[in-house]
Parts: structure tokens; C-alpha cells; sequence
């Protein structure tokens, strides 16, 4: 009780200021604890006389770190120089980190909501909140005892080392099956060149493609023994998932599980394949969600985010990329129709046969084309008029593009600077 009561008289600048030595002692090993050391009279400057500890500093930042002893909320006046305080912080012995979010944000200009500091945390720590629930009920079943473990070991790699050799396995097959699709593609290719005519399929017999039918149940049960994992893996998932309609709506997880369909309806319809070649085809099309698997591999990467910050940076202009959509449809429109017209009048009526062009869908596709600055050249302007125009779609295609990409870069850059600051403020603490 006696040393809660015990007061220390600080005069920084000139101005007094009187507080008890249990506030400087709220956070050990910066400077202003070790006032309440007993050494302290004979390190610093100190006199007998007034009782007080004298520092030639600003003493109007000096008020905003004594409130931050007593509240452990540290605020900054916003007209403030950076420089200055980081300057003052470093005396005090005091991180920036410690800045409260909604005066880091004055102090850099962020055009960002407070409640926006917070996305990166809620994104990170849903999962873990689900798991704490789960250990926290009273029903201590194996389930629940394994959930968290199971859990963290085929979602979480680099948790442990048993999740690191099972994240590694899956990346093979994920490679497996991605190699074993693109030589079914390969082998579908030649089969179906050196099979279709100009008038059709040609009737081959069975013999004649033996050795393909050969390849692709090599290949097939290669598939199968990729899938046969892929199966496990998801059924084990899903089963220790602390929460399903979050797992449901994960898209990753979507697509797993729409890649355990094809090689399963191609042994259903085997003996059909072989009497309708296009059968074949479209399920090398549903296939196509083998390469989507390889976005799986960004688990694999510890800290993704640059990866983060992107996605969330397109979901905040969300309204303005609709915008511009809108726009570059307007353009689409617009340019499309003036070409075609512009083509028919600028030519003789008698001979269409010169145009490069059939109907206007095929003019709005010309348009899309130069307004993106793509330009193919399978559709290109004859007349003077038609050259006029794909002049103007060229440049106006290059202003729409081009005008909005500086409001990208600073909402990026913006939502960067607060996820940097984030992580260093996680680093600090967890030190």
C-alpha cells in the first residue's frame, strides 16, 4: 500500500507533472520505470530540493505517454510530426506499434474505417475460436479430444511436423493428378484427330484402338488412385471441421469435392465412351477442376499477405470494378454498332463479300477486342470511316483502362501499410 502511494514529480520542459510510481511501473523496462528504481536520483537529473526528475522534452507528447501508463491506451495529437513522435517514442523507450488505430490512421492519411484495422485478425482467428469452443464443452469424447489435433493437421502445415509430411503427400498427388490429366488430354488429342473427318466420326474397328483404349485405362486407374485420396483427405475434413456451413462455403473446399466426380461417373459410363466419343470429351472438360487444386498450394505459404491484402483491396472497389464494367460495355456498344454501320455505308451496298465481318455480334466482339488494346487483327477497318472509329475505341479503351489504376495502387498500398503495421504490432506482443 505504501508503495502505491508513493509519488514521483516529473518536470519535462518546464512543465510539472505528478503521478505514482505504480503507474511507471505498468510497463517494465522502459525509461520511466526505472524512475522508481532507487539508482534512478543518481542516473538521471534529479534534484533534492523540488523532489523531481527533470527531461528537456516536449512536454505536450510527454502528457500523451503518461496517459498511456495510466489507461495502456496510447493516443497522439493529429497535427503532430511523424518524425517528432518517433523521435519522443524512442527516448520514452516506447514501440509505435503500441499507436492506437484510429491515430495511425491520421497520422498516415488513411482514408480507411477504424473497423477495417480488425479484418485481418477476424479472418485468422475464426478457426481457432471455433476450436476453443469445441474443447470447451463438457463432452470430453474422443471427438471432441481429437477434433482440434485431426483438425490442425490437415488444415494447418506448418502446425507440426506430422502436418508438414501430410500437406507435402498432398502436393504430390495434387501434381499427380495435374500430370496425369494433361497426358489425358494429350492422348484424347490424337485420338480424336486421326478419328474425325472432315464429314464426321469415322467408324473404326476395335482393333485400331487397342492401344488407346490401352493408354487410357493406365491412365484411369492412375486417376483413381489420386482420387481414391483426394476422398479421404475431404471425408476427413469434413468430418472434423469445427464448423460445416463455413467449410461448405470455402471455395477451395468446393472444389475438392467437385473433383472426386469425374473418374467416378467415367467407370459408371465406361462401355458408353467408347459408342459416344463426345461423352469423353465433356468429362475431360469437367476435369478442368484438377488445375483448380493448385490453388491449394498458397496453404503452403506461412505468412500470404500480399495474397491477402489483394483480395481484400478488389472486395473493397468491388463497386467501382462493376462501374467500370458497365462502362466498357457502354463502349462495347457503342463503337461496336458505329463500326458496322460506319463499314456498310463507307462501301459499296453490292459488295459485302469485302467486309471482314458477317452480323453486328461480330462488330461487338471487334470492339471489345480494341477496346482492350488487344487487337487480334481478325477484323480490321477498310474504310475511312471504320478507321476513324477504331482510332477512338483504341484510345478511349486505353483511358478506361489506365484511368482507374491509380485508385487501385492506393487502396492497395493503403491496405498494405495497415497489414504491415499489424503484424509488427502481433510480433511486439508476442515478444
Amino acid at each position: 500500500m505504501e508503495d502505491s502511494k508513493e509519488k514521483i514529480i516529473l518536470n519535462i520542459g518546464g512543465v510539472r507533472y505528478e503521478t505514482y510510481s505504480s503507474t511507471l511501473r505498468t510497463f517494465p523496462g522502459t525509461k520511466l520505470c526505472s524512475l522508481t528504481e532507487p539508482r534512478a536520483s543518481s542516473i538521471y537529473d534529479y534534484d533534492p530540493t523540488t523532489k523531481e526528475f527533470f527531461f528537456d522534452r516536449s512536454a505536450e507528447i510527454f502528457s500523451y505517454v503518461l496517459n498511456y501508463y495510466r489507461t495502456k491506451h496510447f493516443h497522439c495529437p493529429i497535427d503532430t510530426c511523424r518524425s517528432v513522435l518517433e523521435e519522443e517514442l524512442a527516448f520514452w523507450e516506447i514501440n509505435e506499434t503500441q499507436l492506437a488505430s484510429c491515430c495511425w490512421l491520421k497520422l498516415n492519411n488513411k482514408e480507411v474505417e477504424p473497423e477495417e484495422f480488425n479484418i485481418w485478425d477476424e479472418n485468422e482467428q475464426t478457426d481457432d475460436q471455433c476450436l476453443i469452443v469445441q474443447t470447451e464443452r463438457r463432452d470430453f469424447s474422443w471427438r471432441t479430444r481429437w477434433q482440434p489435433k485431426i483438425w490442425a493437421i490437415f488444415e494447418k502445415p506448418f502446425s507440426s511436423f506430422s502436418a508438414k509430411c501430410l500437406a507435402f503427400v498432398s502436393l504430390l498427388f495434387i501434381i499427380g493428378i495435374v500430370i496425369v490429366f494433361c497426358e489425358e488430354t494429350k492422348a484424347q488429342f490424337e485420338f480424336f484427330t486421326a478419328n474425325f473427318t472432315s464429314v464426321g466420326y469415322s467408324e473404326v474397328s476395335h482393333n485400331d484402338h487397342e492401344p488407346y483404349y490401352h493408354q487410357a485405362a493406365y491412365l484411369l486407374h492412375l486417376e483413381l488412385f489420386c482420387v481414391l485420396w483426394f476422398t479421404f483427405e475431404f471425408s476427413v475434413r469434413f468430418c472434423f471441421c469445427p464448423d460445416k456451413k463455413w467449410f461448405l462455403q470455402n471455395p477451395l473446399n468446393v472444389v475438392d469435392f467437385l473433383s472426386l466426380f469425374p473418374v467416378y461417373i467415367e467407370l459408371f459410363v465406361a462401355g458408353q465412351i467408347q459408342r459416344m466419343p463426345s461423352l469423353g470429351l465433356w468429362l475431360g472438360f469437367v476435369r478442368i477442376v484438377y488445375l483448380l487444386k493448385l490453388l491449394k498450394i498458397s496453404k503452403l505459404i506461412e505468412t500470404p499477405l500480399i495474397l491477402r491484402v489483394l483480395c481484400y483491396t478488389l472486395k473493397s472497389i468491388l463497386r467501382e470494378i462493376c462501374i467500370l464494367l458497365m462502362i466498357l460495355a457502354f463502349e462495347t456498344l457503342f463503337f461496336g454498332a458505329l463500326f458496322f454501320y460506319g463499314e456498310l455505308l463507307g462501301s459499296h451496298p453490292y459488295y459485302t463479300g469485302e467486309l471482314h465481318f458477317t452480323d453486328i455480334l461480330v462488330c461487338f466482339w471487334w470492339a471489345l477486342i480494341t477496346l482492350t488494346t488487344v487487337g487480334y487483327g481478325d477484323i480490321i477497318p477498310l474504310t475511312t470511316v471504320g478507321q476513324v472509329t477504331a482510332a477512338l475505341a483504341a484510345v478511349f479503351g486505353m483511358l478506361t483502362i489506365i484511368i482507374p489504376i491509380p485508385i487501385f495502387l492506393v487502396k492497395f498500398k493503403s491496405y498494405y501499410d495497415i497489414a504491415v503495421f499489424k503484424q509488427k504490432l502481433k510480433r511486439t506482443k508476442k515478444l
